[in-house]
């Protein structure tokens, strides 16, 4: 029986059970991609989080309860934290390769700032009459990145969409987005194929949402909030091909996942 090291960290999150919930396993040498899979679906959070030291980095990997991700936010900020706050990381910079390149945390006081590569968004003119019937309002334009990207003109904080509809998407989820009062952007995403219904708050959804929204208001730096039923905020700033996503973290369980017979 194999002890691995266990935390559970509410990452975007001034104190625990705001934000969203990762799973962070440290290794030393990568596990196969079955147990990975299943210690993930065992530990049913949207998202388990595994890295291993090599050389100056770490190399980092994610797992929904089904199945893989290419990128994932909150639990690389997790992960950050894990590594800063427990662990003993002396550095000011972590960074982290994955399958979606180079990505990089700093640490700068209470707040860890991400950095991560821009997504291109291509307009499609498909799906508005879909999205309408999922959420109950018309959307006003509609994207296609690493997810969709819809905007609405109306607050989107009490839509009750029809989830089950998502299902038969083929990107990785949905995003909606409107203005909102406080904030220069407001959002929600949803995941249905990944078993997350709705996500409490999405790092990588801001590598879609701030090179929209920066063109749209005319600026480079937004504060935006996802207003799932945990909620969470974000600074973010548009920098270049990049965008730099910060927020907060905080630890609330520590243990340890026995794996194996």
């Amino acid at each position: 029986m194999q002890k691995l090291k266990f935390y559970q960290i509410d990452a975007f999150a001034n104190r625990p059970y705001e934000g969203n919930p990762a799973a962070v396993i440290p290794l030393e040498v990568w596990l196969d991609d079955e147990a990975m899979q299943n210690i993930a679906t065992e530990n049913n959070l949207s998202d388990t989080a595994f890295f291993v030291p090599v050389d100056d980095h770490y190399e980092i990997r994610w797992f929904t309860p089904n199945g893989e991700v290419d990128l994932c936010g909150h639990a690389t900020l997790a992960s950050a934290y894990v590594l800063f706050e427990v662990l003993g990381y002396s550095k000011e910079v972590v960074s982290f390769t994955s399958k979606s390149g180079i990505l990089h945390v700093l640490k700068e006081d209470q707040y860890l700032m991400m950095d991560f590569p821009a997504q291109v968004l291509e307009s499609t003119d498909e799906m508005y009459d879909f999205f309408t019937d999922v959420f109950g309002a018309t959307p006003v334009e509609v994207y296609k990145s690493m997810d969709y990207l819809v905007v609405f003109d109306e607050d989107i904080s009490n839509f009750t969409p029809d989830v089950r509809m998502l299902e038969i998407l083929d990107l990785r989820g949905v995003i909606i987005t409107s203005l909102g009062e406080g904030y220069d952007f407001i959002s929600r995403f949803f995941a249905p194929n990944y078993g997350i219904a709705e996500d409490p708050v999405t790092g990588s959804a801001y590598t879609q949402l701030v090179p929209y929204w920066s063109e749209r208001l005319e600026k480079k730096e937004l504060i935006s909030k996802q207003v799932s039923k945990r909620g969470g905020e974000l600074w973010c700033t548009l920098k270049g091909d990049r965008v730099l996503i910060k927020g907060k973290a905080v630890k609330v369980i520590e243990g340890v996942f026995y794996h194996g017979s």
